[in-house]
């Protein structure tokens, strides 16, 4: 029987649920057992596919298709796990199941209310990860305690807190304990508040986890225990870390998987086994040299919105040994006057994913500027398409070249929709979403990226490299690397006499973790640091000697 961790939020939002619950998930895991983390969001949206990043951050695609929220993310970097549908609910897709079932009259008549139906579809989904075969699975309740959207979830967790035997079901609830600098203290209220409302839904946690920028004294957690009704060791400290890769280390200190062992009564359990961990911190708190990469995209304002590329980067700077410094650029902002400057002090470029028109021509200018200035280049998704578009109009001389997402009148369509996407009018999960296989040309310079001939990558588009000019292409010297097996959509485009060019339909980002980070972004990263060591080299030619 698979036990149950729920992990609840107070005071404000954006503390970091997902981060703990990721951290007691890698610890557990460390210690031999299965386990597997969910989410369930309190919006109304039946998943993050619609959302502006702006509003919700990147929308996170899973291995099965589903868009999904970002915390997913960071699910999969902490416990190299896939996840899947079953992973992340909205209540959008809790009141579209039970209208649905309604509708179908499973109901024989009765009047359908929020207890019990919409309370036993959200039980029934927090369960269902449990008959998959894992020990302890550990779901995350979006929003912050108090809210109206989320009393629906935090009742339903009353009633398996109620249901399950005691040592199956435990709540971790994360809060805030703010240091006030004119009082030079911290204050205990806020989390004693947080608490007294879960509380008062009939929710008892069982740890608390608090979020603060000082330490925690002995005081503190004896007066938190006390009002709060836990053990004094059961009042966790999770401080403001460099790093979130630092958070289990920390949680491990603060013995929050051993408290939560206890509580669920496992005894038979190994020491944490994190020497890979480890190696990868001490890689990534000591680099031997540093590379700075342009960021290339539209919503850069909120990092949130490009997470999974800036940890990919996290990833493999640490394999290279190297840290990667993100300079954001805007591409409404980039022109053909100012595009050197901007983009001049850059050791590599990536063109970011994204939809719609603003921006286009300043992403398309920094492609010219990388290709034609041997700046290493790295294209996902939306940026693939801008260098296919920029090497039409600048190399085969297609001066009218775009994308029909852009110019429905272009008169060369070089990137275009799918037949099957021709007639679609529903915005949400009716892209090309999830994994697909990918079948790699041999000699090029994705096959010795990935060192095979055949992936699989995950997908979140509509629009296709337009195969009817592919013989031009070719002819001109852009080199279609990989495609897929069935349909023969190109995956992959490469320029062979550039020192790295290479642009990709899929979104490997998704796919790096921390004990596996992806292969197209540590060779990336290790071009962008070549390209550094060459300009250093010519900047200093005695260095340039001594590194011969």
């Amino acid at each position: 029987m698979a036990k149950y961790i729920f992990v609840t939020g107070g005071v404000t939002s954006s503390l970091g649920k997902g981060i703990i619950a990721a951290s007691l998930g890698k610890l557990l895991q460390a210690r031999g057992l299965k386990v597997t983390i969910q989410k369930f969001d309190p919006y109304i949206n039946v998943d993050p596919g619609t959302l502006n990043p702006y509003e919700h951050g990147e929308c996170y695609v899973t291995e099965d298709g589903a868009e999904t929220d970002l915390d997913l993310g960071h699910y999969e970097r902490f416990l190299s796990i896939f996840t899947s549908q079953a992973n992340n609910v909205t209540t959008g897709r809790i009141y579209q199941t039970v209208i649905n079932k309604e509708r179908e009259g499973a109901y024989l008549g009765k009047t359908v209310q929020v207890v019990p139906h919409i309370t036993d579809e959200i039980k029934r989904r927090m369960l269902l990860l449990g008959q998959n075969g894992f020990d302890i699975v550990i779901t995350e309740i979006g929003g912050t305690v108090g809210d109206i959207e989320s009393l629906p979830f935090i009742e339903a967790v009353r009633q398996l807190q109620w249901e399950l035997p005691e040592e199956d079901c435990l709540v971790v609830h994360l809060t805030l304990v703010p240091y006030l600098r004119a009082a030079k203290e911290l204050k205990t209220k806020p989390t004693q508040h947080s608490v007294r409302l879960l509380s008062q839904e009939g929710v008892h946690p069982d740890i608390i986890v608090c979020r603060t920028e000082e330490p925690l004294t002995p005081e503190i957690r004896k007066k938190i225990a006390l009002f709060c009704n836990v053990k004094k060791e059961a009042v966790i400290e999770a401080a403001d870390a460099p790093t979130i890769y630092e958070v289990p280390v920390a949680m491990m200190h603060e013995k929050l998987d051993q408290i939560c062992l206890k509580k669920m009564n496992i005894t038979q359990y190994a020491e944490p086994e994190l020497s890979k961990w480890k190696e990868f911190l001490d890689k990534l708190k000591y680099p031997k040299s540093k590379v700075t990469i342009g960021l290339i995209g539209k919503y850069i304002e909120l990092q949130d919105a490009y997470k999974s590329i800036l940890e990919a980067f996290i990833h493999a700077g640490a394999m290279n040994e190297c840290k990667v410094n993100v300079m954001n650029v805007h591409s409404e902002f980039i022109t053909d006057e100012n595009v050197a400057e901007k983009l001049g002090n850059l050791d590599g470029l990536l063109v970011a994913p994204g939809f719609g028109h603003r921006g286009i021509e300043g992403k398309i200018i920094a492609v010219k500027y990388a290709r034609e200035n041997k700046l290493p280049f790295f294209g996902i998704c939306l940026g693939m398409q801008m260098s296919v578009i920029e090497f039409a109009r600048n190399v085969l001389g297609w001066k009218d070249a775009h994308s029909t997402e852009m110019d429905p009148n272009t008169g060369h369509a070089v990137i275009d929709l799918m037949e099957g996407q021709k007639s679609v009018t529903a915005k949400g999960g009716t892209m090309r979403l999830g994994s697909y296989p990918c079948e790699i040309k041999a000699g090029t310079l994705a096959h010795q990226i990935y060192g095979t001939t055949l992936i699989t990558e995950r997908h979140r588009h509509r629009w296709e490299f337009n195969n009817i000019y592919m013989e031009e292409f070719e002819k001109a010297g852009l080199v279609a690397s990989g495609k897929n097996p069935e349909s023969g959509l190109v995956e992959i485009v490469e320029l062979p006499d550039h020192p790295f060019f290479i642009g990709v339909q899929y979104h490997p980002e998704l796919k790096s973790t921390v004990e596996n980070p992806h292969p197209v972004f540590v060779h990336f990263v290790k071009a962008a640091k070549e390209n550094a060591e060459k300009k250093e080299g010519i900047r200093n030619p005695l260095l340039q000697s001594e590194m011969i």
